[in-house]
């Protein structure tokens, strides 16, 4: 999806499609949008690299004394919105940028510079990309007389449903349009199984460029929905009794254009490095989890009975473990994680799943036997014999399994993982100090 652009293509698509103000975007360590909006005349200032921001206003930034931070935009991602911003039809275009220190150098709190810098251990490696393709879900709901967001659906449709039935389809058709203009490539778009879910899936790209495709989505999506008088939410479980979002994310590694998890002789057609990049998938679930699936809420999908995967297992066949292989094979040849939920850090997600595949390559892990049957029907002692471990089941659980992986700390840089597990830490504690309608509910009588 990304065009190549120079500065020069730049400067020419401002002046041609009237652009008054540049966004500049970046992403904080748990993967909220933040923007530094400047005017036009500031365009030049900021193709030098020379656009600051005060970064001690940013959680999980710095320290006051370090405040001054520079944005330096990707040149590859300048795109420009295509919704009207104001009555005097100038345009809004972004640029999403990697943050460095005043001496230039990367900033090591900074995810989509800490995803470069795991990017070249790969190639490092003798890997030249890291392909992913990824499906986030989301809800629609109503907002109340106040534009206030409610967890009231806006339909009662099922999966793959059409109208009247699924009254977002209007609202997910123009997300499409939208992406469509701003240069995605839309594979599909459908209803989810539980009502007011849907799905929007686009071609895959390399771990940088499908991370900025996931944001900027997010971005689209909200907008959008709000247009239509509805709140989008990609928060993992809103409503209790029905599936969660998710987003699953499907891998590969190429070398040169070619696939390497692919290989005609092998078992199941699948390389020797494919089994071993999902031997370090496997052997590192556990302690990644609290990356890919980082809020409290994201517990509250990952529970039996909702399509969300619960055990580290994988099969080629069947739906309910964590890891699945997809039946498609030659270039399309890949794996797919159903663990991880939309909540996750795009940069931080795809750098620790990247390293603990990588490490499985290293150390020529060997993955535990595929799982052909449905996993919910076995017993805890069928499990255990089978080799099968269970997903961390609280934050506070994922967290501590965090905390004795190096290699998954090695994703994130010192830096980063300190201060991702102390603020996770803290907003556990914050969870355990209220007290629960269900709660009150089971026990205010009882006792």
């Amino acid at each position: 999806m990304h065009k190549h652009y120079t500065k020069d293509d730049i400067r020419q698509l401002i002046q041609e499609e009237n652009v008054e103000f540049l966004r500049l975007q970046f992403s904080d360590m748990f993967g909220t949008i933040k923007n530094v909006e400047v005017p036009i005349s500031q365009l030049e200032k900021v193709l030098d690299n020379k656009a600051m921001f005060d970064g001690s206003s940013i959680e999980g930034f710095v320290r006051i004394e370090e405040s001054d931070m520079y944005l330096f935009p990707d040149l590859d991602t300048f795109m420009i919105f295509p919704w009207a911003t104001d009555s005097h039809g100038g345009k809004v275009a972004r640029l999403i940028c990697d943050i460095h220190n005043v001496d230039g150098e990367p900033f090591v709190g900074d995810p989509r510079s800490n995803l470069k810098r795991v990017l070249k251990d790969m190639e490092a490696m003798g890997y030249s990309n890291f392909n992913l393709g990824t499906e986030p879900e989301f809800f629609l709901f109503k907002l109340d007389e106040n534009g206030n967001p409610t967890t009231n659906l806006n339909d009662k449709g099922g999966y793959f449903d059409l109208a009247p039935l699924d009254l977002g389809e209007n609202t997910r058709r123009e997300i499409v349009l939208e992406m469509e203009k701003m240069g995605f490539e839309v594979e599909a778009a459908h209803h989810e199984v539980a009502p007011g879910q849907h799905e929007v899936d686009f071609k895959y790209a390399d771990a940088l460029e499908a991370a900025d495709n996931i944001q900027t989505f997010k971005l689209i999506v909200k907008t959008i929905a709000r247009k239509h008088g509805l709140y989008a939410t990609f928060m993992p479980k809103p409503v209790a009794g029905i599936n969660g979002n998710g987003m699953h994310v499907n891998m590969s590694l190429f070398t040169e254009g070619k696939n390497v998890f692919f290989d005609e002789n092998g078992e199941e057609k699948l390389s020797e490095t494919a089994y071993k990049f999902l031997g370090g998938i496997l052997e590192h679930a556990q302690n990644y989890t609290a990356i890919t699936n980082p809020t409290v809420n994201s517990y509250k999908r990952l529970t039996p009975g909702y399509e969300a995967p619960v055990y580290v297992a994988w099969s080629g066949s069947n739906r309910s473990p964590m890891v699945r292989v997809p039946a498609s094979r030659g270039q399309s040849t890949r794996l797919e994680l159903r663990s991880v939920d939309p909540t996750a850090n795009p940069y931080l997600a795809f750098a620790a799943i990247l390293e603990s595949g990588l490490d499985g390559i290293r150390r020529e892990l060997t993955p535990t036997d595929s799982v052909d049957q449905n996993i919910y029907l076995m017993d805890e002692k069928e499990r255990r014999k089978a080799g099968i471990r269970d997903l961390p089941d609280t934050l506070l659980d994922a967290i501590d399994h965090l905390e004795e992986d190096e290699i998954v700390k090695g994703a994130m840089g010192p830096t980063m993982s300190r201060t991702f597990v102390d603020a996770k830490r803290l907003e556990y504690r914050s969870f355990r100090q209220q007290v629960s309608q269900w709660e009150l509910d089971n026990y205010l009588e009882q006792y």
